[in-house]
């Protein structure tokens, strides 16, 4: 570890996520165990068309959401179905289930909140799938990279069967 690894460490503390030089890829994990389906394969034309920026989806085995990367939390909302993060220069949303924001936070616990450090790997959400089927909704689990125009790409590196930590989404930095 050189002089400005050491300072920056300082700086920016133990806990802050690393931030690639230009060039550098970045990777976005499975944030559930299941069945990983391309963009245009989500039931939901604002994500499958990529309105809210390239993702992929994931059909849950179980209701446990982790977080795809190590970040910040950035948004919660009061629907408790969705978390926003911030990780490397991405900006990032995990959305769990289709038009679930009608179900006003029914089926959902949330595990973090707004400013609060995660790890990938972190419980960020519960959600009840039966609740959620019941509602008439589908339960795929969307991860999208909401600032996907300030990349050089955003790929879907893995569909399929998943673990939960699996590689899913590749970003390159310009």
């Amino acid at each position: 570890m050189g002089f400005f690894d050491k300072l920056k460490k300082g700086l920016l503390g133990e806990d802050s996520a690393p931030v690639p030089q230009a060039g550098g890829a970045l990777t976005v994990c499975a944030v559930a165990k299941g069945n990983a389906i391309l963009m245009a394969d989500i039931p939901d034309p604002a994500f499958s068309q990529g309105f809210v920026g390239f993702c992929c989806g994931i059909e849950p085995e179980d209701g446990k959401v982790y977080s795809p990367v190590d970040g910040t939390v950035s948004q919660v909302p009061d629907t408790l179905h969705a978390v926003g993060l911030e990780s490397g220069g991405m900006e990032l949303l995990v959305h769990c289930g289709v038009d679930t924001v009608d179900m006003k936070g029914q089926g959902f616990t949330m595990l973090v909140k707004e400013g609060q450090t995660v790890k990938k790997g972190d419980p960020v959400i519960v959600m009840d799938l039966e609740v959620i089927k019941a509602a008439g909704h589908p339960t795929t689990i969307i991860t999208a990279v909401t600032n996907s125009d300030d990349f050089a790409g955003v790929e879907q590196v893995r569909t399929g069967p998943v673990q939960m930590g699996d590689d899913v989404l590749q970003v390159t930095r310009q």
